[in-house]
């Protein structure tokens, strides 16, 4: 359904790249190589998007890095347009709704980096959790959001890696 508003898919991916999660950056070649897209187009969705000052970039070392600048008005709105369109909104909904005590859901591996694979891996955490309901849960949500979801379940917290959608004692 967002292809439809925003037709120009290497556009997108930049957008589902910098605004999944934040702390995520890149510059041209690595873009380029990650997409197997050419540099032009790229470097042309980049001016775009940094001009709309929706990116920002900066140097480093002898690369300019570009991420998702987080102080734009539209940062927010458009940080949740791009999650909801990976399902990732369902996803939480789905895993809050009857896993028992659900202490951290954390987004691991491609998506976490901002591609867009086609496969979710999520992280799990708590204890006693409702591993018989996950097991239903993961062919619903698959038909809900159409990616692939690879869950794995921890007790106990995690305190690195991946990007954090809910943490229970942080309030997120």
């Amino acid at each position: 359904m967002l292809e439809s508003l925003i037709t120009s898919k290497t556009r997108l991916r930049l957008l589902i790249k910098f605004f999944v999660n934040s702390k995520n950056h890149s510059h041209l070649r690595g873009l380029a190589d990650e997409f197997g897209e050419s540099t032009n187009a790229i470097r042309k969705e980049l001016n775009n998007l940094t001009k709309a000052g929706i990116l920002v970039k900066h140097s480093d070392k002898n690369k300019i890095e570009y991420q998702a600048n987080i102080r734009h008005p539209f940062y927010t709105n458009i940080r949740d347009i791009i999650r909801k369109y990976l399902g990732l909104d369902m996803l939480l909904e789905q895993i809050l709704e009857r896993m028992g005590k659900v202490e951290q859901v954390i987004l691991t591996g491609d998506i976490a980096r901002g591609s867009d694979t086609g496969t979710i891996e999520v992280l799990v955490t708590g204890d006693n959790l409702n591993t018989e309901y996950i097991n239903h849960l993961i062919t619903r949500i698959e038909e809900l959001i159409e990616r692939k979801v690879i869950f794995t379940m921890a007790s106990g917290r995690i305190s690195t890696g991946g990007l954090i959608l809910f943490d229970r004692e942080a309030g997120i």
